[in-house]
């Protein structure tokens, strides 16, 4: 396998291959651009998504400034409202689906290491070693169609957050939310169903 495989697979990968360095060289100069233009420069904000994503929908906005890893794992449907400083590193893909609103300063993690030390560093790594010291992997995050996330929600490696979805603000979701839910906290939990689905949780 590739390292490009491994990473995309969920394995441990050498995230200073080549592979990673020009997808990141390339998403560094084409932030550089988006994120020097002015509010109203629309049109030159969307033929530079175009260029960052791996796929985007129609009636996209993202605020300024944006961060991003690679761009290209990033997949963005329609009627998308992402807001001023939010950082997504797409390692692994990053899925948001169609009329979704994510609020300023939200933050989604696909990369990640073991906990334990042991697992954590690299095997026989020494000062002059090219490889990277840690073992790094990423997993894949999904946020359903007509989700609402909240300013400084933060979404870790492998979560899938539920068709119609709102995340109060301020909460680390670590794990699955179902759909239809309202969630918050840290850890995120479940409070109630909404849309129709139901009584409280």
């Amino acid at each position: 396998m590739t390292e490009l495989e491994k990473c995309m697979a969920g394995e441990w990968y050498d995230c200073h291959d080549k592979v990673f360095l020009d997808l990141k060289r390339n998403a560094r100069k084409l932030l550089q651009e988006y994120n020097a233009l002015a509010y109203e420069q629309k049109e030159e904000k969307t033929e530079i998504l175009k260029q960052l994503f791996g796929g985007i929908g129609t009636n996209v906005s993202v605020g300024l400034p944006f961060i991003c890893d690679y761009g290209k794992n990033i997949h963005i449907g329609n009627n998308v409202s992402v807001n001023m400083n939010c950082t997504f590193v797409d390692c692994n893909k990053i899925v948001i689906g169609d009329n979704v609103l994510i609020a300023s300063n939200v933050q989604l993690y696909t990369a990640t290491h073991p906990v334990e030390l042991s697992e954590r560093l690299t095997p026989g790594w020494n000062l002059n070693d090219e490889r990277y010291f840690c073992r790094t992997y990423a997993l894949p995050i999904t946020i359903g169609n007509g989700c609402w996330l909240g300013g400084g929600v933060i979404v870790l490696p492998g979560v899938t957050i539920g068709n119609g979805c709102v995340i109060g603000a301020g909460s680390v979701v670590t794990k699955d939310i179902p759909e239809n839910s309202l969630a918050v906290g840290n850890p995120c939990h479940v409070i109630r169903k909404i849309n129709g689905q139901g009584a409280t949780v």
